[in-house]
């Protein structure tokens, strides 16, 4: 397998900067054979403005050539062979299983979007046609539809080097949109992002799109030069509150502000309720532990918070946990930097006064262990920040309230979540019915009776949430509503059908449906 380390700029390799960067093994933390040369900021400037030249000719583009632009970017993922799949397990630390499954979820993630590009109904196309009449005014000739935003800048992430990374939901979504992307690989998989990145080029030239149209650049701090250049014009980040917020800040501060869409923060509540815990508590209990411990602990839907009410049963609860927290084997995280900043969140959970320790191993050496610790409910009502900051890593905290009020009270005090699940049994949902509009205002995903570790693609999948889940509510990272946050809409009035685009021309040549003078219509005008 060749990985030069070279930066991805306008079809070509580039890698002016003679320093470099090593990609690590995640288990031994060693270097690895590859060196990786950080762009320097003429080299950044250089991808941003690639991907401002690409743009008018991608645009250009019909859906369909975009599907199957897709399409073709799936299969060269899907090419990659084992020895990538080993790559990706030395770099991230991640089985086996879970890395064939994250591909099989990139490609099919673009396959998706693919399908999208052909429905058509991404567009939003609506017509008006004139009523050159009506008194006292006539009405023009209005028509809407929606276009790419231009160049969007994408933050690989670092718990998935596949489906939330180069290749992944952000980029899907902005080639779907017709955007070119420029590519901020995540340091601690280089050489991952190298291969993934070679199979995105492998299609642009298959396809015969523009070469500026996919780049991607090496280096820590360089992406503050591709959300300050003007030829960006959105950001799709998944990483941490305080790296989503400095981007945001940037973002606001340019003499044209543009839209960061980042996914940030969240400690996903469940919440247990009297009946479903009396009835199924010893299963509630493992079926915990085990979704606290997947993937120690390193997913962005990871349940950090759970809250019941007291009872013999709740205390029977958190003993059962202890119990399958202490048979759970440490594991080895994505790398050591992940390590050290779960060991710092651990570290502040033990010095408070309000926590108490209730199981877990010593963290020590290499390797995380599972830990669950408890607090007061009064931490949440009142909005203490330790409770609400998300510990990336397999640890838990229970919150024990003394009844439905002071439950309603604690949820009142939560920030904004990507997901808040609800472990019920009938009479529960009875009983505690007004839980549910309290959490849609707190949350972008409910969940009944499921644990909020998998988050599927798909049409209806929500993957956002109020801030600081992410940094605008109205969107979401995963599932094909991902493709609005790239788009715009914009209006054509009087426009001769010579200029207008396909989507909105009276034959519809796309064959979409169409909001035609408020009525849906398929055919021609």
């Amino acid at each position: 397998m060749k990985i030069s380390g070279y930066n991805f700029i306008n079809g070509e390799r580039s890698g002016e900067n003679p320093s470099t960067l090593n990609s690590f093994d995640a288990h031994t933390g060693a270097a690895l054979k590859w060196t990786f040369h950080p762009a320097s900021r003429k080299e950044a400037e250089a991808a941003c403005q690639a991907a401002a030249q690409a743009f008018a000719a991608y645009q250009a583009t019909s859906p369909a050539q975009r599907a199957t632009f897709l399409e073709t970017i799936a299969d060269e993922i899907d090419a990659l062979d084992d020895d990538f799949i080993q790559l990706v397990m030395r770099e991230t630390a991640l089985a086996e299983g879970r890395i064939r499954g994250e591909r099989a979820r990139t490609s099919g993630q673009m396959r998706l979007f693919a399908t999208v590009l052909r429905r058509g109904d991404f567009l939003g196309a609506r017509i008006d046609q004139a009523l050159p009449d009506r008194q006292p005014l006539p009405r023009p000739d209005l028509r809407q539809v929606k276009r790419g935003v231009g160049p969007v800048a994408v933050f690989g992430a670092s718990n998935f080097p596949l489906a939330f990374s180069t290749a992944g939901g952000d980029t899907a979504a902005a080639l779907a949109a017709g955007c070119p992307v420029v590519m901020k690989a995540h340091s601690g998989h280089m050489a991952t992002a190298e291969c993934v990145a070679q199979a995105i080029c492998n299609a642009v030239q298959r396809c015969g799109m523009p070469a500026g149209v996919f780049n991607m650049i090496y280096g820590s701090g360089i992406g503050e030069v591709l959300v300050r250049h003007p030829a960006i014009q959105a950001v799709g980040f998944t990483g941490s509150l305080k790296g989503g917020r400095a981007l945001c800040d940037m973002a606001a501060a340019r003499p044209c502000p543009i839209p960061v869409f980042a996914e940030m923060s969240s400690i996903n509540p469940m919440i247990i309720l009297p009946a479903a815990l009396k009835s199924r508590g010893e299963k509630i209990a493992a079926d915990l532990v085990a979704s606290v411990a997947l993937g120690c602990g390193q997913f962005c839907t990871n349940p950090g918070l759970f809250i019941g009410i007291r009872s013999p049963e709740f205390s029977q609860l958190l003993q059962q946990m202890a119990s399958h927290l202490a048979q759970s084997p440490a594991q080895t995280m994505l790398n050591r930097d992940v390590l050290r900043s779960y060991e710092k969140g651990l570290n502040h959970l033990h010095l408070h006064a309000g926590l108490t320790h209730l199981a877990g191993k010593l963290q020590q050496g290499s390797q995380a262990y599972p830990q669950l610790f408890k607090a007061s409910a009064r931490m949440l009502v009142s909005g203490d920040p330790l409770l609400q900051e998300e510990v990336f890593g397999p640890v838990t905290i229970a919150v024990e309230v003394e009844d439905q009020y002071e439950l309603e009270q604690a949820l009142s005090g939560l920030r904004g979540q990507l997901t808040a699940s609800l472990l019920a049994d009938g009479e529960d949902l009875q009983q505690f019915a007004n839980l549910v509009p309290l959490l849609e205002q707190k949350v972008g995903r409910l969940l009944l009776n499921s644990y909020p570790t998998g988050v599927e693609v798909s049409d209806a999948m929500v993957h956002g949430g109020p801030y600081p889940a992410t940094s605008d509510v109205r969107g979401t990272s995963v599932g094909t509503l991902a493709i609005d946050r790239f788009l715009r809409p914009i209006c054509y009035q009087d426009y001769p059908q010579s200029l207008l685009p396909d989507s909105l021309k009276d034959a519809n040549p796309w064959q979409l449906r169409r909001l035609v003078n408020g009525q849906w219509s398929e055919g021609t005008l």
